[in-house]
């Protein structure tokens, strides 16, 4: 696995997949067990992996106990990002979750115990919770860089006007948003905001959680269905996406899901890849070996793109370009 400057104003190079820790543990009732959890974060920082993604709300805090209890003695060598928002417990007081300040105060502390360490690589609301000022947030971000026990301030599942808004009065790192073949509707706002700031792109679902690798075709059970009665149906664009990657599957002697991953890794953006079973990060890992020709992205760009909508519309129609 190779490493990568992770924005553009940090210097700090960062494995290009991210270790996603949303499954590891078993207190919401489901999760990767111990074993599989083990075999997973060794495999991936034997693969070279230094990055990894968790968040307080994460099976109610015991992700980030595991992640904490796997890298005790070698914290120095890998980065940590965590989350904020909804904090550990099930059902959270409106004290106690939040984007406030208190709320923020109170997760890192509990974060920075869960994960033993002293200190966050890089630390952020969970989502935009409606309510608390971007002074607020701003601030609050800022005393926690101030007093060391942050390094580096991110947004997740936060509208582009508001990540523009912080970013221009903080120096924010990181923005982490839903993106991949069927969900693209970052590339309205969110993807030319990170460019413009600089941010690291945190991609979480590159798989769609497994649509994208065709198993809901065929009748597999996974996060799309579980405990769904419901009959399982492909929208126009959904289907025509799969079918695409499918073609090109065959094409490259690949999975479906490998390729869907391959093409996020052209995005200039940080995958986060969200195993419970060692197999599913085995498969990832393999999509770094494929390569996706500028027919294979002409073809997946063009079958899974989205209508930009106004004022994008209007202005593709109405700006002059330089030849």
């Amino acid at each position: 696995m190779k490493n990568k400057l992770f924005g553009t104003y940090t210097g700090l190079p960062a494995s290009e997949l991210i270790l996603g820790a949303a499954n590891f543990g078993s207190r919401r009732g489901y999760g990767a067990d111990q074993k599989d959890i083990e075999k997973i974060l060794t495999t991936y920082a034997g693969a070279g992996g230094n990055f990894i993604d968790v968040a307080d709300q994460y099976q109610l805090g015991e992700a980030e106990e595991v992640v904490g209890k796997f890298l005790e003695t070698q914290r120095h060598n890998f980065i940590i990002c965590t989350k904020y928002t909804r904090s550990a417990e099930n059902n959270p007081s409106s004290v106690n979750s939040g984007n406030h300040r208190k709320a923020m105060r109170q997760g890192v502390e509990a974060s920075l115990k869960r994960l033993k360490t002293d200190y966050i690589d890089i630390f952020m609301p969970h989502y935009d919770d409606g309510l608390t000022p971007i002074d607020e947030i701003v601030r609050g971000l800022e005393d926690l860089v101030k007093s060391g026990k942050v390094l580096y301030t991110g947004l997740a599942n936060f509208p582009a006007w508001k990540v523009a808004a912080i970013a221009s009065v903080l120096p924010l790192t990181a923005v982490q948003m839903e993106y991949n073949l069927v969900q693209r509707t970052a590339d309205r706002e969110l993807m030319a905001v990170s460019d413009h700031f600089g941010l690291g792109r945190m991609l979480y679902s590159p798989l769609a959680g497994g649509l994208l690798t065709a198993k809901y075709r065929t009748g597999a059970s996974g996060r799309l269905n579980a405990g769904s009665t419901h009959e399982y149906v492909e929208d126009a664009r959904t289907k025509s996406t799969i079918d695409e990657l499918e073609l090109i599957a065959i094409e490259l002697n690949a999975t479906t899901g490998q390729i869907a991953f391959a093409w996020t890794m052209t995005k200039n953006a940080f995958p986060i890849i969200g195993a419970r079973k060692p197999v599913h990060l085995e498969e990832s890992l393999q999509a770094l070996e494929v390569i996706l020709s500028p027919d294979h992205l002409q073809r997946l760009e063009s079958v899974s793109a989205i209508e930009m909508g106004y004022p994008h519309d209007l202005l593709k129609s109405v700006q002059h370009k330089l030849d």
